[in-house]
């Protein structure tokens, strides 16, 4: 789908598909080396009971005991992009506005559910940051990531909660505010805001993209209204298990320490890049994210280059608010990372005019 120049439907696993199988993975932003042992034999022990329908109503519960909440205030999804197709048709909407830069499928969603779209674009010289202001009075719906891909900005929750209006849904996409240590900023568990709707994904820290699993937090009425959009069984009888499990004391230690690990993994990420600046890389910051976005002259060809070199990045100009001059970058560990720099050394030095 494209708006405006943008395909909105291009998303960071293209770049490692078919041909970039064997690349150095930079351009999807989920956890590497993950799911974890202990992760995968628990999905593994469910199959033994995969001849019953699923019943979710186990893992409902830990989600809900995980924020504080009752159980009529959590929905499991199949990863959060089906959350958005949901949104997109269960709700009654005249003016919905998407937040951007952002990840890109909330608007697709409501474009495929014969909405029009209006955008509030944040600005560069702006640090990306929300001003609650540039938001129309009369949106009904609005849609914001924090912290946001691909700009890595944590937005903070007075802010956001600044958006909240009698009649109008505020969706808050936290798919990484996991990797953020203390997940300051979070609304998730929140039930002071009206119309919040806060939804989370299972799949970018613990390695479970193919899976598919994530959850909405939301009032009652708001749940229930999505429940009725959704087809019968719409999690596994695996996804469920995962859930159940990443919300787990255990699990939820290991996050918060895997967080910590990222934070220091991107200020190295961030100060190699750092050394680029005299060649016009500039990095957005402060970063919160499990990745940087990076504007360098030149990005489509170094992107190519990169890939020559063995390392897929993710475009940029892909999404509302940013060009070609944008790459964004998963975080890694110091050795890739290490790896990227020179080669990233090497693209840029090709790529001289």
């Amino acid at each position: 789908m494209h708006t405006d120049g943008h395909d909105l439907r291009h998303h960071g696993d293209v770049e490692v598909r078919d041909d970039g199988s064997a690349l150095v993975d930079l351009a999807v932003n989920v956890r590497a080396d993950t799911p974890p042992e202990w992760l995968r034999a628990h999905i593994a022990g469910s199959l033994t009971a995969l001849a019953a329908y699923p019943d979710g109503r186990a893992a409902r519960a830990a989600v809900a005991a995980r924020h504080g909440l009752p159980v009529q205030r959590v929905l499991l999804t199949a990863g959060a992009a089906e959350a958005f197709v949901l949104l997109a048709r269960a709700l009654k909407v005249r003016r919905p506005v998407v937040v951007h830069p952002q990840f890109t499928e909330p608007e697709a969603a409501l474009w495929d559910a014969g909405h029009t779209v209006d955008r509030v674009l944040l600005r560069e010289e702006h640090g990306f940051r929300l001003d609650p202001a540039a938001v129309p009075e009369d949106a009904d719906l609005v849609v914001i990531g924090n912290p946001t891909n691909p700009t890595s900005v944590l937005h903070p929750a007075a802010s956001i909660a600044e958006l909240a209006r009698p009649g109008r849904t505020l969706v808050v996409d936290e798919a990484f505010m996991d990797a953020v240590p203390g997940e300051r900023e979070a609304l998730a568990g929140r039930t002071d805001v009206p119309g919040l709707v806060v939804l989370r994904s299972l799949t970018k820290t613990w390695g479970l993209a193919g899976l598919r699993v994530g959850y909405v937090l939301a009032a009652p009425e708001t749940i229930a209204e999505l429940e009725r959009a959704q087809p019968l069984w719409p999690v596994s009888t695996p996804a469920l298990a995962a859930a159940q499990a990443c919300v787990s004391p255990r699990a939820l230690a290991e996050a918060a320490h895997a967080a910590h690990r990222v934070a220091a993994d991107r200020a190295h990420l961030v100060a190699g890049l750092a050394e680029f600046a005299v060649d016009g890389v500039r990095v957005a910051e402060p970063a919160e994210g499990p990745f940087v976005l990076v504007r360098l002259p030149r990005a489509a060809a170094v992107r190519r280059r990169l890939r020559d070199l063995g390392f897929a990045v993710r475009r940029g100009d892909t999404f509302p608010g940013l060009g070609e001059e944008w790459l964004r970058l998963a975080v890694r560990d110091r050795a890739t990372v290490n790896s990227f720099l020179q080669a990233l050394d090497q693209a840029m030095t090709l790529t001289n005019p």
